[in-house]
């Protein structure tokens, strides 16, 4: 259960070593008699079936270790993004995405979505860096003079926007939107919070940080705005 690495790469494996003979001995039988089945693509979409039976099966068993389910979730985006973007793997076939949206598979997933999130925002708050530009030292790159936290943070809501983006349904889609305001929301309450300590010292240095953080983030989620 710990390894679905094993599985998902040699599936991989398979699909990539016989994808020349498919192509060179087999499609040009079912060219001769007039199919239009892809060779490649059904053995593809066989063994990908073999892989939805296996997680069907091994999902139950970790659904609450909360380790080995992300790193099953982990394995099966990169398996997904691997099948689709070199081996050509055509998005109306089944796919992983079907069993991880599946109720009880993708609330368990929302749920330690969020909690490593929260995680992070607290990393990331409590660090030594977290009110100081990674650019400081280089004019033309840091016009917004971005603190540290908040270049993280918007970081961590593409990462997760990545990982949902290819869900089958919009409706799965926007629960994780709704992750994402959730977490916008709380990093506002947390730069708040700070933001009242520093009250006394409105120009200073932590004060200054909050209010670029603030600027930001604002810009950015406006410049993604178009991203339907």
């Amino acid at each position: 259960l710990n390894k679905p690495e094993w599985y998902l790469t040699q599936v991989l494996m398979w699909i990539g070593n016989h994808a020349k003979f498919l192509d060179d001995k087999i499609q040009p039988i079912l060219d001769k008699a007039g199919s239009s089945v892809n060779a490649g693509l059904e053995f593809s979409r066989a063994l990908v079936m073999l892989i939805l039976e296996k997680l069907a099966a091994d999902i139950p068993c970790l659904l609450y270790d909360d380790t080995l389910f992300c790193h099953l979730v982990d394995e099966v985006l990169l398996f997904e993004r691997e099948l689709y973007s070199v081996h050509g793997y055509l998005s109306s076939f089944p796919s992983c995405m079907h069993i991880l949206s599946e109720e009880s598979c993708f609330q368990r997933w929302l749920t330690v979505e969020k909690k490593f999130a929260l995680q992070k925002m607290d990393s990331m708050l409590s660090s030594e860096a977290a009110w100081i530009s990674q650019y400081k030292d280089i004019t033309d790159v840091d016009e917004m003079k971005v603190p540290d936290c908040a270049e993280t943070f918007m970081t961590l809501l593409l990462v997760i926007t990545d990982r949902y983006k290819n869900l089958p349904t919009a409706s799965r889609k926007l629960q994780f939107l709704g992750l994402q305001k959730e977490l916008v929301d709380d990093f506002r309450i947390r730069l708040t919070q700070v933001m009242k300590e520093e009250t006394r010292a409105s120009l200073g240095f932590r004060y200054c940080a909050i209010l670029n953080a603030v600027n930001y983030i604002a810009t950015v989620l406006a410049d993604w705005a178009d991203n339907v």
